[in-house]
């Protein structure tokens, strides 16, 4: 079993030992994921770059498995493979920023 596997399954096990599937809708997880995301950039809002570097690690921790544990149901409602779709995701970011073009560089590149 991957580590993604374990992390859903106890997940899942955690949401059924409350009866919380109930309110675990797509709708709704993607709007939890976007509440904790905001929370998490709540953490460097207003920060200078250099203070952005020094947040709370303790919150940073908190938010950033807030959000990861919200996509992770989303995908599980969906029956969305994460590995699968993240592998194809960076296959297809492969594609569309070839290193040639957009190695070292932040610009937006697209592919004409």
């Amino acid at each position: 079993m991957s580590d993604i596997q374990e992390l859903i399954d106890l997940l899942v096990e955690f949401r059924d030992e409350r009866d919380w599937g109930q309110f675990h809708d797509s709708k709704n997880l993607a709007l939890a994921l976007s509440i904790e995301a905001a929370e998490l950039n709540e953490l460097f809002l207003w920060k200078k770059d250099a203070e952005s570097e020094n947040v709370d690690r303790e919150r940073l921790k908190e938010e950033l498995a807030d959000v990861f544990a919200y996509a992770l149901m989303l995908a599980e409602k969906n029956g969305l493979s994460v590995s699968e779709i993240v592998k194809n995701k960076i296959l297809k970011n492969a594609e569309k920023y070839p290193v040639e073009k957009s190695r070292s560089s932040s610009a937006k590149y697209n592919k004409d």
